[in-house]
């Protein structure tokens, strides 16, 4: 009886798990078993694994009782990445290669009938669970194990700091790698060691100047910006929020590495990632037909939704009254913990989800209700009834309501290009600088007494706000986002207190929506 351990790793949410793949040969009736509640790609391993072996020239012992063990069996697996470490583990129950040298390397790959690697998803965040689990009394040397992976794979893995990534094209490259004997190491073109490259951060969003006029609507982006605030734009067909929204990633600071780690670890969960789109913050723009778990995510074993792809960047959500209300009410507590949580019978798994929501929608069901250009044709019932779909709950935690009102054709035709989207990212990284020196987080972030320490009121200001409040009839949530809104507001003026007119800037953009109604 020959045993041979090699490690790997499953994933569950952006937790990659170590995985010990267990293999086993025996005499008995031929059969090839596999175990450790896999799902169907992982058992389909088998016929993958066997044909791969056979057609490289290697042995495969087909006279033998194979058993495959998955450890944990409670952890559940999934995808083809298990495919390489199950290969390499019956070649060493079978004296091919050499299972001692197997320590301190993890191991993940798909493999091709004619033994050719191919990319796995969620590389990016198999090299950051270890990363983030590596002991810090270790010595450097042995601090992180050596990883294994497919060329595609290998590239986005190396883009944590310090991981040791080895790339492979084909079955042969590896097993070359651990032949028994005392042999050294060779390089070979289809083995080779990743380095870590600086990759620059640069920025690949559009420009706000493609925008003309709507100078009420680009404040208001603007102020989003600074603070982190989630905003909903509210006009006609055409008036261009589509174009501001899809513009609205450029105003944000850049990404640190730790927030462009995050975004591409998630991304690669959800097999989105791609090099050239590294430290870019992500849109996700879903269509209004989404249904709750696209937007939250799940699954078995559970996976990103939309709002967790969109971590760290923004998730535009037009004509926002059409989508299913479940899908809309299932927004609440990400936007206010920055968290989503799966939960399942048999399985929990946490997704990051610290986006910044922008919205967009018609005023009524035809789209001209105020329009200047158009006459609105929609009964008053129709317009309560299609902006009733939006929850007060959901609306109370979007800190920014803006109209955007449609420009005439010789706005449009003559009108000069917006400012840019560089200039206004100034102010905007200039303001955050000023919160984050001040209380450590964006404005946004602000919670319980640290709202009242930061946003303290002169008397004819906190005479103003609660007069609005109390006409508007706003809820406590309501005045501590409008208090955070103007703090943003005073932020980008420079001034160190927050007066009367911020509040009154703040106080507007909450009334939108209100006064449609």
């Amino acid at each position: 009886m020959i045993l041979a351990l090699v490690h790997s790793r499953a994933l569950l949410g952006l937790e990659a798990r170590p995985v010990c793949v267990e293999v086993h040969l025996a005499n008995g009736l031929p059969s090839f078993t596999l175990v450790g509640l896999a799902e169907t790609e992982v058992k389909e391993a088998r016929e993958r694994v066997r044909s791969a072996i056979q057609n490289t020239g290697l042995e495969f012992p087909a006279n033998k009782r194979i058993t495959v063990n998955l450890a944990p069996a409670d952890l559940p697996k999934d995808s083809g990445r298990f495919d390489l470490p199950i290969a390499l583990g019956i070649l060493a129950a079978s004296g091919q290669v050499d299972a001692r040298k197997f320590a301190g390397y993890e191991f993940a790959g798909e493999l091709s009938l004619g033994g050719d690697l191919r990319p796995v998803r969620g590389a990016l965040a198999m090299s950051l669970a270890l990363a983030q689990h590596a002991a810090p009394t270790e010595s450097a040397a042995r601090r992180l194990p050596k990883l294994v992976l497919p060329e595609g794979s290998a590239q986005e893995a190396a883009l944590v700091p310090g991981a040791e990534i080895y790339r492979a094209h084909h079955l042969l490259d590896v097993v070359r790698q651990f032949l028994p004997g005392d042999g050294q190491v060779e390089m070979l073109d289809g083995w080779r060691k990743v380095e870590p490259t600086e990759r620059p951060f640069r920025h690949g969003y559009l420009d706000l100047a493609d925008v003309k006029g709507q100078a009420a609507a680009r404040r208001a982006l603007e102020i989003a910006a600074a603070g982190g605030h989630s905003i909903l734009m509210m006009g006609a067909p055409g008036s261009g929020k589509s174009m501001l929204a899809q513009r609205f990633a450029g105003l944000l600071p850049d990404m640190t590495t730790q927030e462009a780690l995050e975004s591409a670890a998630v991304a690669s969960l959800g097999g989105r990632f791609s090099l050239d789109r590294w430290a870019v913050r992500p849109t996700c723009s879903p269509h209004h037909t989404a249904s709750a778990v696209a937007l939250v995510g799940g699954g078995s074993p559970p996976r990103p939704g939309e709002i967790s792809l969109a971590h760290r960047g923004v998730l535009f959500l037009d004509e926002l009254p059409e989508f299913p209300r479940a899908a809309l009410e299932a927004l609440r507590e990400p936007l206010e913990s920055g968290m989503i949580t799966i939960s399942r019978a048999a399985q929990r798994a946490e997704f990051p989800a610290r986006f910044q929501l922008v919205a967009a929608m018609n005023p009524c069901p035809c789209g001209y209700l105020g329009s200047q250009l158009r006459a609105c044709r929609c009964s008053p019932d129709q317009v309560a009834r299609y902006q009733g779909k939006l929850s007060g709950p959901l609306l109370d935690r979007i800190d920014l309501h803006v109209e955007v009102g449609s420009l005439a054709a010789d706005e449009l035709v003559n009108a000069p290009p917006g400012e840019a989207t560089a200039a206004i990212r100034v102010r905007v990284v200039q303001a955050r600088d000023r919160a984050t020196a001040r209380q450590g987080s964006s404005n946004q972030a602000l919670e319980g007494q640290a709202i009242d320490a930061q946003c303290h009121l002169d008397e004819s200001a906190a005479k103003f706000l609660n007069t609005a409040a109390a006409r508007l009839g706003w809820s406590g949530r309501g005045i501590h986002r409008c208090l955070k809104v103007a703090r943003t507001i005073a932020d980008l003026a420079g001034a160190r207190t927050v007066q009367v007119t911020h509040v009154a800037e703040a106080v507007q953009y909450r009334r939108a929506l209100k006064a449609n109604h």
